[in-house]
């Protein structure tokens, strides 16, 4: 089965009504695709006893699952050792710690030098480090290379990005739902491998892809193939994302998968397609034929 309607993100969904959960701001948020992963979730025979989030990244479908009960349990893989030590401090560690080191952080351009240049010592340290360089790199990029925002947002420069009382306030909201949540850090293949025919799981899928050949992400790459290959053997269902090029489209076709065509802005405001692909997405198109999103 095979989808082809498009739709405008930011004439059906409005990002800034959705709950902001995660501390990471990053390139191909999929804040977008909240309501229609409720809507996914919630035409399913029965509520999931486990969302699998193999590439967690900023983990905002598998935060938002957790907030709202929408799966008994939440299991979040990441592999880069920056971010998972993020995910470590708050779901396993010192969230309280590093909560307070955010608010009482005292920022300015010399500060911020001085602790993306040191080697930390403890994880509590790596995890508030990563932080700071998610929000004051351009985009939200940590891939070896990226630069440090100059203009920032509204011409607030370096600073625009960095909110500490709202960073505070989500890590420990998360630390309230944390019994909720399973964090791993680790490979999101090698989980999938050997979790696939987990019982009554579904999954949501985002690899780290490659856009418009740049390199976002320090893991950016992976055997699609191979992960296609895995989903057409789940026993759950699953939902995945990815950019549009005929070497997915291909894949979607050889596994006989549907997808949607989604139009949306990326960075810079630059219009992009991006690829919703499942096993079926009937349920997802109203009787036009566009996105159920609202």
């Amino acid at each position: 089965m095979t989808g082809t309607s498009s739709a405008s993100l930011s004439k059906i969904v409005n990002v800034s009504s959705i709950p902001q959960r995660s501390p990471f701001r990053y390139p191909g948020g999929k804040t977008w695709l909240i309501p229609l992963v409720r809507k996914w979730l919630g035409l399913l025979p029965s509520r999931p006893a486990t969302l699998i989030e193999p590439f967690a990244g900023g983990a905002v479908v598998g935060l938002t699952v957790a907030f709202e009960n929408l799966a008994s349990k939440v299991v979040l893989v990441e592999l880069d050792p920056d971010v998972a030590s993020v995910w470590e401090t708050i779901l396993n560690g010192k969230s309280s710690q590093l909560a307070e080191r955010i608010v009482k952080f005292e920022f300015n351009a010399k500060t911020v030098d001085s602790v993306l240049a040191s080697d930390p010592v403890s994880a509590l340290d790596q995890a508030f480090q990563t932080i700071l360089r998610n929000r004051v790199q351009h985009g939200g990029i940590m891939a070896p290379g990226a630069s440090l925002m100059k203009e920032g947002e509204n011409g607030k420069g370096l600073s625009s990005r960095w909110y500490p009382t709202t960073l505070a306030r989500r890590i420990t909201a998360i630390r309230e739902v944390r019994d909720r949540i399973e964090f791993l850090e680790g490979d999101g293949l090698t989980f999938l491998a050997k979790n696939k025919v987990r019982k009554n799981s579904v999954f949501f899928v985002d690899p780290p892809y490659t856009v418009t050949g740049r390199r976002l992400y320090r893991h950016s790459v992976l055997d699609h193939a191979k992960l296609f290959r895995m989903l057409a053997e789940t026993n759950g269902d699953f939902l995945m994302t990815y950019d549009k090029s005929p070497e997915i489209e291909e894949l979607v076709r050889a596994n006989n998968f549907d997808y949607e065509n989604v139009s949306m802005k990326g960075r810079l405001n630059l219009r992009k397609t991006e690829l919703l692909i499942g096993r079926d997405l009937a349920w997802s198109r109203s009787v036009e034929g566009s996105l159920l999103f609202s």
